[in-house]
């Protein structure tokens, strides 16, 4: 298997500076382009995911999609970005396999979308030749058996090795936190520009006009 052309480590001190520095990336993100986001309990998967929203222009009301598999969140055409792509976010925490990903479809929305996959690392990597892998790692004192993993140690680590409840992602704390990005393919040959992380606005989690859903 062929690593990553770059890693990439930055520090966060807070939850808006996690969504501030998704928001840049989202900004640079392109229709067809593939993350995956790894991260235990309130690590910051959510509020990445906002922020990416925020810089990709699309409908706002991002939330965890544990419960119905797929969401997807169109371009605002009064966005920053009209005729964009929309964002499709996708939990795959209770999907076992590759072909469990197949059966939602993944690739009918994913020339025209950002796609963004919570714990698919070993089930997304057949859907396209490039992805951007973003591992988010949190201190914790005590708690979860996943409280001590680190970057190294989630990568690859399917989620029900850690604990059953690692699907809710409250993020709702300032709690430091450190952001890997992996960049595969050609498409990633080179980082993003991604500057120092900044104080940033704090995620309106909120939803807004209600998403369209898929369960299956």
């Amino acid at each position: 298997m062929t690593g990553p052309a770059w890693e990439l480590t930055l520090k966060v001190g807070t939850a808006g500076q996690t969504h501030a520095l998704a928001a840049v990336l989202g900004a640079q993100l392109v229709a067809g382009d593939l993350l995956v986001l790894t991260g235990e309990l309130g690590a910051g998967k959510t509020t990445f995911t906002q922020g990416l929203g925020e810089g990709l222009g699309v409908r706002a009301g991002i939330i965890s999609p544990t419960f119905v598999l797929v969401r997807i969140h169109p371009s605002r055409p009064d966005g920053p970005r009209p005729g964009g792509p929309d964002l499709v976010h996708v939990d795959a925490y209770r999907l076992g396999s590759a072909s469990e990903i197949d059966d939602i479809d993944l690739e009918n929305t994913m020339d025209g979308a950002v796609t963004v996959v919570e714990w698919g690392r070993g089930r997304v990597e057949h859907l396209s030749e490039s992805r951007l892998e973003v591992d988010l790692v949190r201190t914790l004192g005590g708690g979860s058996p996943a409280a001590n993993l680190t970057a190294g140690e989630l990568t690859g680590r399917a989620p029900a090795a850690a604990t059953a409840t690692l699907d809710f992602d409250t993020d709702d704390d300032d709690e430091p936190r450190t952001i890997v990005l992996r960049g595969f393919g050609p498409r990633w040959v080179t980082p993003p520009d991604l500057p120092e992380a900044g104080p940033g606005p704090a995620p309106e989690p909120e939803p807004e006009p209600e998403p369209t859903e898929r369960t299956s």
